[in-house]
Parts: C-alpha cells; structure tokens; sequence
C-alpha cells in the first residue's frame, strides 16, 4: 500500500492576494507542504514539487506521492535499569510508570546498553498511516508557517489568514483527500476568473487541475502568466518600444489571472513634465508599461494589461486613460508651480524640518554637509565652490510640490529644476547623483562634485546616527547606514578618491554636536547620563565607525571573487585611503594566483611567529635595524640577503607609485632563497650577535611584503 504512489495537488481559493507578496507566499506554501510530508516519512517525488500562484489562489502540485506512511519503527528510551529494580530484583515505581505508558507490562521491556550505561526501552513497530489522513495537517502546519505580517479574521470565524478563503481543494489522484483547513472542507472545486468564468470548477483528478482552470481562464503557473504579460506588451505596443521591468512585469502577473495587453495613449502636452514624474506614475501608481522612443525618450504611449478579455477593449483603453490623465494633471501642475520658486528659497523651510531630534533640522544637516564637501573637495581637487553649492541645494528639493507628492523623485527633481534656473550642470548634476548608489548594483555618481557630495552626505549621516546611539543592531536599520557605508566605500573605491578615511570621520565627528554625542550614551544602573569626555567619546566612535564601513566590503569584495584571507591580509596593514585597499587587495589577488604564494604565505606566517615570540621574550635584546653580512655563517643567508637588497632596490620606485602587483611579482622571485633560509639555517643561533642578524635579516623580510599586506594570513 505504501508503495502506491499517486499525484497531488492541494489548492486554497482566497480574496485577491496582496501582489508583492504573492511570490513569497506561494514559494512558503509549497516548501511547508513539502516539509510537513518529509517530517511524516511520506515517500514522494519531492524535486518535481511545484508552487503555483494566482491574485486568488494559492497551490501546490506533486507529481507523484506515496498514498501511505511506511511502517512507522517507535523506540522510547525509559529509567536507567540500575535505578529501575530493588535489591529483590522487583521494579520501581517509576518503570511500572514507564511501562504503562507504553501499554505494555514491564516484562515486554528491552534492554539498551550503551558505552555510558544501560536503560530499559519500548520497541515496537506500528502500521503506517494513509496520507490522506495526514495532509490536512501538513496544509495547517504549512499555512501558520506563512510569512503573513498582519492576519486578518472575515464574517463571524475565528480562522485568520492574510486574505478570507472561499475554496479548499486537496486532491490524490482522483480521490478527494477529506480534511478541514481553516474551517473549509475540502472538495473537488476550485474557482475560475472572476469575469469569463465565475461558476466553479470541477476538477476531476490532480493531473487536469491546471488545464482545467486555463479552460476556466485561469493562468495558475506564475512563470506562464508572466511570459504572456510580456507577450501582449509586445504584442500590442504601438509607437516604440514598452520599458518592462521585471519588478513591474511581477506586479503586474501576480494582478492578473488572465492577461490581455491594451494600447492607450495621453496627451503630448505632458511630455513637458519630466519625463520621471510621467513614469512613477504610470509603473508604480497604476502599473502601466510606458513607452519610450528608439532614443530612448518618453513618448505619449503607454500599455495597460487588463485582467479580461473585452468584446470591447476600446472601453478599457478609454478607462486607462481616463485614470491617468488626472495624475499627469497634477504632475503638470506641481511641476509649473515648483518652477516659479527657486530652488535656494526652500533653505529658510529646511530649518523648520526636523532631521533627528538631537542633530537638528534638516538645514543644520545641510550646513555641516556642506562644510565637509568644501573640506573634502579641496583635498581631492575638485572645485569647492560647486561642492558647497551642491550641499547647500541637496535638500530643498525635499520642499517641492513635485516631490511631496513623489517622495522617490528626491534628486532627480532636484536636478531638473537646477537646470531650469540656470544653475551650473556640475552642480545640478550633483543633486541628483549624490545618492547613488541607490541600490545594489547601482552605479556611483558619475560626476566629480556628486561623488564629493555623496561622501560628505554619508560621512555626516554614519557619524550622526552613531553618535545618537541608534547604528544598526540584528536585522534592524532603520537609518540604512549598512546601504551608506558601503555606498560610501564604493564612492571612494570606484571614484578613486584619495581621502583618509579615519581623518575624514573624525572631521565628520567634530562637526556633530556635543548634545548628541551625549545623548547616545546609555545611563548608568542609578537612570544617570555618566559624566561624558566628549573628545575621547569622538576617537571611540570614530574607531566604531571606521570599523563599520570597512565590514561592508567584506560582501563587496567576495561577490568579487577575492577570499577572506585575502581581505584580511590586506586589513591587517591598515591602508589610510580605500582606493589604495582596493589596489592592495587585487595585487594580493594576483599574488594569490602564482605558484610561488603558497611557499611565501607559509614563510612570512613562520618569519611572523619567530619575530612574535622574540618580542614576548622579556630579557630579549632589540632586534636590529640593519644587517650585518659580517655576521653570515652560511650561503643560504648571503644568498637571501643579497636577494631581498636587489628586491627592495628594484621595487622602491614601483611602491612609490603604487603598483603592488609589479612589487609582490618581484618579491615573488624570493621563493627560492627564502625556502634554502629555512632548510640550512638555525635563526635561533648560540651567538648572540649572529642570532641578532639572523632576525634583523628576516624582519626586513617581513617588512618588505608588509609594506603591501599581510601575507602570512594567506
């Protein structure tokens, strides 16, 4: 009987699902059923396990599962048999117990010897259960397990879920699977489209379920659904080519059941309106495609994917651009009426916004942001002007009429209206791209004065948000310092931007104020601010936060193929500027490549011990600082030294200029002497001048490859 196996498909027919949830919901569902028949022993084809999803069901199908439990083996582990029988052999109360929990008489009792003692045990073998008996409870299990972040309860029921449920079907083979789930009896009857086909339907058995609801107008597999999304964008798109991402082709799939593709357009007096403004719009707001020209410009087409098939699709065209041609109302009103105000009058209403509650207003932010760029600017050679003009303007377009009503516009509005007023195109460029990178995979700012802005932007938000107390803790991040660490660090690396990283912090810190360095102090046990050194606490978080950015790139750098030991040897030597990390990592990257590294790696991790434990060694001489070749007793030392003095000679010019992998190729030549050091020579000679040198000789050695990384962490 449990070998008979049997195709099943369990479905949960509820209201409209919330779209951006429906992937995860669906991908849960089928991975808790999965689950729950694993844990039950249940023999299934498990990889042929498939989640399918619509806006008004959720579904599981797979191919083949066994109709019965195995024979179920049951073992319970009872006393310890020397604390289980008196000295007349008679047992305790406690194994009596045992053994009629079992439903056994004691004398039916095993005995378990193991290598730390002997127990009393019940065996016994019991035949396994239906399936059919067991699924109702595996759906349960796998329902509660759902990531559902609010329930909600419908009519007078107790049973709650993320959306009221009309429909259970549970079907092996052709047998309905009997069960009750979320106060729904199961059956043979799914739902079809709300529209073509709102009778029920009849399933006959678990293999017809999805051609029977694609007769009933239902798409049930999401990867379906979204190809024939993207097949009536095209099919329809008139006047260039549609713009389907692939987060609004998911939206738009987990909306529709049966997608049909609808060609619309809207005025061309909107093309006015920044073309961004347009776009939000039309994606986020009614999840239309828009259309762009072969130069990549907006134009007045757009495509609406109805939920229907209309005898009538010129009605929904009609409805479509009804709907959206008051929001590019608006969009159009917002935008003439933000052009009458220049962008520098919104600065006196930045004072009256609060940024965080101890870091002032958003313009008191501003000013110290500005204050960095000016800094930073002047170091890396940009023009500080453009930099503290940007920084002055880089929150006022948070004021406009266009960007209250499209939050997500901040930047991009900004840098239109700089443009319209004539402001420089360095400095409007900037407003816009100080916040990339906006996203992962996002390009850092293009511009020199953005790339300056974004890093004093960042500099002034860690340092903040740090000194308050409020950094990042377990998976919360409500400020996203992990996202303006690492879009801090990019900037740097990828702009090449020469800046000392812990300087810039501490420049950052001492613009912070004094309140709130205070005021992210933890009180002591008596509800008291202990008495605060504010310089000390600027240096303590100054390290935190270094610390913080630098952990970032760990992810940054293995996507990028380079190991831990890697970034490790390259932290360890601490380099000032992240673009001069950035060029010592890749040039240990290649060192890492060459048959030499292994031996070297080994060489420096044991030069690095001897000299370690020379310096713990309290009545140890100082090792000295140059080599003595009077000191030589054998050829393997000349031969190093004379080796490592024509490497140091040849890579000075290459170090100067930064090019580590030119050095690390060179020192790479040392393999062969350092290899011979070690074979024929004792470093801890009797003489005590020749162990002296023998040192000094090996601490040049470790010096040489140290002015680069750590290579004994390879």
């Amino acid at each position: 009987m449990a070998d008979k196996r049997l195709p099943l498909v369990i479905e949960l027919g509820t209201e409209e699902l919330p779209p951006k949830a429906l992937d995860d919901l669906s991908a849960a569902f089928a991975r808790g059923v999965v689950e729950g028949l694993e844990k039950r022993g249940v023999a299934a084809d498990f990889a042929s396990a498939k989640a399918y999803a619509s806006p008004r069901r959720l579904a599981v199908h797979i191919a083949d599962v066994a109709v019965a439990q195995p024979e179920q083996t049951i073992e319970r582990r009872g006393p310890a048999i020397a604390a289980s029988l008196g000295a007349d052999g008679e047992p305790s109360k406690a194994l009596l117990g045992f053994a009629q929990s079992c439903g056994v008489d004691v004398s039916a009792l095993e005995k378990l010897e193991t290598d730390k003692g002997a127990w009393f045990v019940f065996r016994a073998v019991k035949p396994g259960q239906p399936t059919a008996s067991l699924l109702p409870e595996v759906v349960t299990e796998a329902l509660k397990a759902l990531p559902i972040p609010k329930a909600m309860r419908w009519g007078d029921r107790d049973d709650t879920f993320v959306r009221p449920v009309h429909t259970l079907l549970m079907l092996h083979g052709a047998d309905i699977v009997e069960g009750e789930v979320l106060g729904l009896k199961s059956g043979r009857q799914s739902s079809g489209h709300r529209f073509h086909h709102p009778a029920p339907v009849h399933v006959a058995d678990a293999d017809s379920w999805l051609e029977a609801l694609r007769h009933a107008h239902v798409i049930a597999d999401p990867a379906e659904r979204r190809q024939r999304v993207r097949d009536e964008v095209a099919r329809v798109a008139t006047g260039g080519v549609p713009r389907l991402s692939e987060g609004l082709l998911d939206e738009i799939a987990n909306l529709t059941e049966w997608p049909v593709g609808i060609a619309c357009t809207f005025e061309r007096a909107f093309l006015d309106v920044p073309p961004e403004a347009l776009v939000t719009t039309m994606e986020t707001n009614q999840k239309f495609v828009p259309v762009f020209d072969a130069e990549g410009r907006l134009t007045e087409h757009f495509i609406g994917v109805a939920n229907i098939e209309s005898r009538d699709p010129a009605e929904i065209r009609k409805g479509y651009e009804r709907v959206i041609r008051p929001r590019f109302a608006d969009a159009k009103f917002f935008w003439d009426e933000d052009l009458k105000t220049p962008l520098a009058d919104h600065q006196e209403g930045l004072k009256n916004v609060t940024y965080q509650q101890s870091l002032g207003s958003l313009w008191d932010k501003t000013v110290r942001v500005a204050e960095l760029a000016r800094v930073i600017a002047n170091r890396v050679g940009v023009d500080a002007g453009q930099a503290t003009h940007a920084a002055a303007l880089s929150k006022c377009d948070l004021l406009t009429r266009m960007v209250g009503e499209f939050p997500e516009l901040q930047g991009v509005m900004g840098r239109y209206y700089a443009t319209r007023q004539g402001i420089a195109a360095d400095v409007a460029e900037a407003l816009d791209s100080f916040y990339q990178p906006r996203f992962g995979g996002d390009a850092i700012a293009a511009g020199k004065v953005g790339q300056v802005l974004a890093v004093a932007e960042r500099l002034d938000t860690l340092a903040g948000i740090f000194a308050v107390g409020l950094k990042p803790s377990g998976n919360k991040d409500p400020f996203a310092l992990r996202r303006a660490a690492l879009g801090l660090a990019r900037t740097l690396i990828e702009g090449g931007l020469e800046i000392d990283l812990r300087a810039a912090f501490t420049e950052a810190f001492e613009m912070v104020p004094e309140a709130a360095l205070v005021a992210g102090v933890k009180p002591g046990k008596d509800g008291k601010a202990p008495a605060v050194d504010i310089g000390a606490r600027r240096r303590e978080l100054g390290d935190e936060v270094v610390a913080f950015v630098l952990d970032r790139l760990r992810g940054y750098y293995a996507d990028q193929g380079f190991s831990a030991d890697q970034f490790e040897a390259v932290l360890a030597v601490a380099p000032a500027t992240l673009p001069d990390f950035d060029r010592r990592l890749r040039a240990v990257g290649e060192f890492a490549q060459r048959a030499e590294a292994a031996s070297l790696a080994a060489a420096n991790k044991r030069v690095a011990n001897i000299l370690r434990k020379q310096a713990e060694e309290a009545s140890a001489a100082p090792i000295p600082s140059s080599v003595d070749p009077a000191h030589f007793e054998s050829d393997a030392e000349r031969e190093l030294h004379a080796a490592l003095d024509a490497a140091r000679a040849e890579t000075r010019d290459l170090l100067a200029r930064g090019d580590y992998t030119g050095t690390l190729a060179r020192l790479s030549a040392l393999q062969r002497p350092v290899d011979r050091f070690f074979d024929d020579v004792l470093v801890n000679a009797e003489n005590p001048a020749v162990r002296a040198n023998r040192l000094a000789l090996l601490a040049q050695l470790k010096a040489s490859f140290g002015a680069i990384a750590d290579i004994s962490r390879l």
